[in-house]
């Protein structure tokens, strides 16, 4: 008993394989930087989000019609699907797009980034399992001094914009917080399922929302180029990527999962780098070398963790 007690209170460090889809996660979602760069140049933003979701919700449900388990296993959990889908979609997407009308992108990647703490933060208060370490907080803290420092002047570009868009910023960190909190809750209901229930709930969301704001003319006005960015971005970004996250979520746990969101902007930058020709100066390298430190610290086996 008292050993299974001990059990239930702790998580050890993320396996090699956990790190590995984190690392590929990281990657997937800084490329869709990429995607959304294209997109955004003839899509508002309200309209992506739908065609992103709806897209890959689509793909999820042939999917699963192929290749298995049954969607059937999503409909006892359908309340859960659509606070899920406000949490983990809806709510951050609206928040964020509203905060970047009036902060630049480097304070707004630095507020993405206090993601893991807010989660740490919610585990320790409602989980058993996740509790508040040394390792955790030094790490959490070096992850995000890291992007501070990665973005170097586009912080400071962005540090006299309103209250409110920063509040609205980390509203949405707290948001993606709270759905890793939710996404916990779904034991048992594999990973395929997790991802196709989130995305069509959001998709049945998101429909009245665009019709509301933009109404039905012109949402297939976009040019072939556009639409290739838009499956990238639905597909790869989105429908594949979230399949990685839940399968993540259970075994590595909320707030590993969260850490994503510190190799996010390195991934973008990286791949920036590598394929359109961008300069990677030595303040981002310094950036990515602190981030790395954090992560390691998290992990805790390189400092002798149990």
């Amino acid at each position: 008993m008292a050993t299974a007690a001990a059990t239930a209170t702790a998580r050890g460090p993320m396996t090699l394989a956990d790190w590995g889809q984190l690392l590929l996660l990281g990657a997937i979602w800084g490329g869709s930087f990429f995607f959304a760069r294209i997109a955004v140049s003839e899509l508002s933003p309200l309209v992506l989000v739908l065609f992103r979701v709806a897209i890959a919700a689509t793909a999820l449900q042939l999917y699963l019609a192929v290749r298995g388990p049954s969607f059937r296993l999503a409909f006892p959990h359908a309340g859960l699907f659509f606070l899920l889908a406000l949490a983990n979609n809806v709510v951050p997407f609206s928040l964020i797009f509203a905060g970047q009308t009036e902060l630049g992108a480097g304070i707004a990647s630095v507020l993405n980034a206090t993601t893991p703490f807010w989660t740490l933060v919610l585990a320790n208060a409602l989980t058993s399992d996740e509790k508040l370490s040394w390792n955790k907080l030094a790490g959490i803290a070096l992850g995000i001094a890291g992007t501070a420092v990665m973005i170097g002047p586009g912080l400071l570009a962005g540090l006299g914009g309103p209250v409110w868009a920063k509040f609205a910023l980390i509203g949405a960190s707290l948001s993606y917080a709270v759905a890793l909190m939710i996404a916990r809750r779904f034991k048992g209901v594999p990973s395929p399922v997790i991802a196709t229930g989130q995305l069509t709930a959001s998709t049945i969301i998101m429909i009245p929302v665009v019709l509301i704001a933009h109404g039905p003319a012109g949402l297939f006005s976009a040019s072939p180029p556009v639409w290739a960015a838009v499956l990238g971005l639905a597909l790869l970004s989105t429908a594949f990527a979230y399949i990685l996250y839940f399968n993540l979520v259970a075994p590595a746990g909320a707030t590993n999962a969260s850490l994503v969101t510190l190799i996010v902007p390195v991934s973008a930058m990286l791949l920036g780098f590598l394929f359109l020709g961008e300069r990677l100066e030595l303040f981002e390298m310094g950036g990515m070398a602190l981030i790395g430190l954090g992560l390691i610290t998290i992990d805790g086996r390189l400092f002798g963790q149990r």
